[in-house]
């Protein structure tokens, strides 16, 4: 068995190919060049050759088939050629036209009984029409054909069978109209896929954008709840320390210390956030030196922090809350971290917390109720679009719900419940 290298045909296909697209740019810039190429090699091989020779009775053939056409002069030959070729100049703008135009001269020469190279632009034209035509025009166009076609078989019916004039020439005009037909459908699959190629980008753009919102929306509720909880608590106990300054030295001690504790804190935390930010390659390798993420059993120290900026909390748990996986954990510790940050710029300095944590089979509920007065905080409309936005958007991911307001009795009370159902595609 004989055997083909074909490895060395990669060049010779990627040069093929450059040069098609090559091509393909010149034609779309200048459409006329490729038509009028068309015309001038249709003249030079069939239109040249019949007026060199002076017609169909230059001896070429058989005796009984150059008798039964007509002999035209020069001139009548070349108005019939051009009837025939010039047409082609538009057979891309206007394919039924120039089709229309051949078809009808085409009739005309053969009803004169003449017989030119030429005939071969209806071909062309019926190519043409296949390609750049309306496909509710192909109809018309195929009927014409056939009536030329038949013509044709008719006239030289004294010198060639009928059936064998009409196999050849219907053959020939069905190759013309499948091979305009096969290169349209190629040509519209290709545009599909560039098409959807282009689509499909636009959404992975779409999608890069969509997770860098994400990710920055992250962040932002991250930052928010570090920085904003810790300033709060920062605040609150310069506050207290300038009032106990006079009054009580060691008071106003204590609240610098736990001033520097807290500023420590949100500075350790904020470099958490900001290594993993920055985490990439090489400094991913060596890993940095990170913290784990808080949970419910670091509740406990939070509210020791707020006690310590002067409310009093009473904090109690019920359930086998530990075992919850981190995520979990990280939504009820910031949770519980805006809901008392909340609670120490609004309430009064008496004021009295009461924090529960309840797991109760997949249903884990977080209430924060303090007993300060029953207003509505005069920095609602941003902690609308801060804190309180970052609490629903942290339950939504466990399918929850948050609530918050002033109750009955007076104070506030915020209110989430997270639903810990397993998920289809968490199984």
């Amino acid at each position: 068995m004989t055997t083909y290298d074909i490895s060395g045909m990669g060049p010779l296909v990627a040069r093929l190919s450059r040069c098609g697209q090559r091509l393909r740019q010149a034609d779309r810039a200048r459409p006329w060049v490729l038509d009028t190429l068309v015309v001038a090699v249709v003249f030079l091989m069939f239109c040249l050759p019949d007026l060199l020779r002076g017609g169909a009775d230059d001896g070429d053939g058989p005796p009984r088939f150059l008798l039964a056409f007509t002999e035209l002069p020069v001139a009548g030959m070349l108005a019939l050629q051009a009837g025939l070729v010039l047409p082609l100049l538009w057979r891309r703008r206007r394919p039924m036209v120039a089709f229309g135009v051949i078809a009808a001269v085409f009739a005309l020469q053969w009803s004169l009984g003449v017989a030119l190279r030429a005939d071969v632009a209806l071909f062309v034209a019926l190519y043409s029409m296949a390609l750049h035509g309306r496909l509710r025009q192909l109809p018309w166009a195929g009927a014409v054909m056939a009536g030329a076609v038949l013509l044709v078989a008719l006239r030289v019916s004294s010198a060639v069978s009928v059936w064998d004039a009409l196999f050849f020439l219907s053959s020939t005009a069905t190759a013309a109209l499948t091979l305009g037909l096969m290169i349209r459908i190629r040509r519209a699959q290709l545009a599909g896929l560039r098409e959807r190629a282009a689509r499909l980008e636009i959404e992975r753009d779409q999608r890069s954008r969509l997770a860098t919102a994400t990710e920055r929306t992250r962040v932002a509720r991250e930052m928010h709840d570090i920085v904003g909880h810790n300033l709060a608590v920062i605040i609150t106990l310069a506050d207290a320390g300038a009032y106990a300054t006079d009054i009580a030295p060691e008071r106003g001690k204590e609240a610098l210390r736990l001033i520097g504790d807290t500023g420590r804190q949100a500075l350790g935390e904020l470099r958490r956030v900001l290594g993993v930010l920055r985490e990439t390659g090489d400094r991913a390798a060596d890993g940095p030196e990170l913290s784990p993420q808080p949970g419910i059993a670091d509740i406990g120290a939070l509210c020791a922090t707020v006690r310590a900026a002067g409310l009093e909390v009473v904090y109690r748990t019920s359930g086998d809350v530990e075992t919850l996986d981190d995520g979990v954990q990280l939504t009820v510790y910031r949770i519980v971290q805006e809901a008392l940050t909340n609670t120490m710029k609004h309430a009064a300095d008496d004021a009295r917390v009461h924090l529960a944590v309840v797991l109760t089979g997949t249903r884990l509920s977080i209430r924060v109720k303090d007993t300060g007065p029953a207003v509505t905080p005069s920095g609602a409309p941003n902690e609308e679009g801060h804190g309180l936005v970052g609490m629903r958007e942290r339950a939504a991911l466990y399918g929850g719900t948050v609530t918050a307001g002033p109750t009955a009795g007076g104070g506030w009370c915020v209110e989430a419940v997270l639903d810990l159902t397993p998920r289809d595609g968490d199984r």
